[in-house]
């Protein structure tokens, strides 16, 4: 069940509002006994996870098809508890909620998702100060 997963898997942070080319990342630390970290993305447009990358506790990376290696990339802490994905060449198109996950007695559990919105490239703040002049 979710509380049991969250026991498990505590992923941060549960926001994070960037903008286009801007690099990011969501850490993932596990309390358990694993043989490795997936990552997928929830799109709202399919209604479906895509995979995106599988680490395991050797540290080798595998990629879900069409994902791209330039973008994604999984470092683990040596303790192996914690695994932290690094996205690069942020674009509006990579908005959507992240999850990471582990394989626990033939289950796949779930972390809490971090929601990642990319902005185009232009800075609210002076958007906001324009609004405000008089």
């Amino acid at each position: 069940s979710c509380f049991y997963a969250n026991l498990l898997l505590t992923q941060t942070p549960e926001h994070i509002l960037t903008q286009t080319n801007n690099k990011t990342e969501i850490l993932c630390e596990l309390k358990k006994e694993h043989t490795g970290v997936y990552w997928y993305r929830w799109s709202q447009e399919t209604q479906h996870f895509e995979f995106l990358v599988f680490s395991n506790t050797l540290g080798k990376a595998t990629y879900g098809a069409n994902v791209s290696q330039d973008k994604f990339s999984v470092q683990e802490a040596r303790s192996q508890s914690s695994y932290s994905l690094h996205i690069s060449h942020l674009h509006p198109s990579d908005s959507g909620t992240y999850y990471c996950s582990v394989s626990h007695s033939s289950q796949l559990l779930l972390g809490s998702g971090t929601r990642l919105s990319v902005g185009k490239q232009h800075p609210w703040a002076s958007k906001m100060c324009h609004q405000q002049a008089w």
